[in-house]
């Protein structure tokens, strides 16, 4: 069962772009959502970032060439902004800096959170929702968490 969302818990939105760091300064009731901090990385298509066609390799038998399959840029550079992010949140609960922290973000970021994402910091997650809110409006983050946790 989560717990509520008590007054000074943070909540971090996030994509795989950008990232808001708010806290709320209301309660499970009435949440009211303060932005602290906002971080974005400039991570274009993967189409903008590759230089080169894929490599090709002769086989070792007959004529037949295939393809190596080639970096993905724009989900690498994602990885590394989860690593940013759980890095960040890490020298923040280490300086006490929050009790409690509701995470929102995109399903695959996450996942990757989950995985970097230091016990220090994980020992403070309420809650997880797996959605994409970073351009949405303060009210409309604060109606869902508000639905969220009343399903609880």
């Amino acid at each position: 069962m989560a717990q509520p969302l008590k007054n000074g818990t943070w909540v971090l939105i996030a994509d795989g772009d950008k990232a808001l760091f708010l806290i709320n300064e209301g309660d499970t009731e009435n949440p009211d959502l303060q932005v602290q901090r906002e971080i974005t990385q400039d991570n274009p298509p993967d189409r903008e970032q590759s230089a080169n066609r894929p490599g090709r390799q002769q086989q070792s038998v007959g004529s037949a060439r295939s393809a190596y399959e080639d970096t993905d840029w724009h989900e690498l550079a994602k990885e590394r902004f989860a690593d940013h992010l759980a890095e960040f949140l890490y020298e923040k609960a280490h300086g006490a800096a929050f009790e409690q922290i509701l995470l929102i973000a995109a399903p695959e970021v996450l996942s990757e959170l989950r995985k970097k994402m230091h016990k220090e910091v994980s020992d403070r997650v309420v809650r997880e929702i797996p959605k994409v809110l970073t351009n949405h409006p303060l009210p409309e983050i604060e109606n869902l968490i508000r639905a969220q946790l009343s399903q609880s």
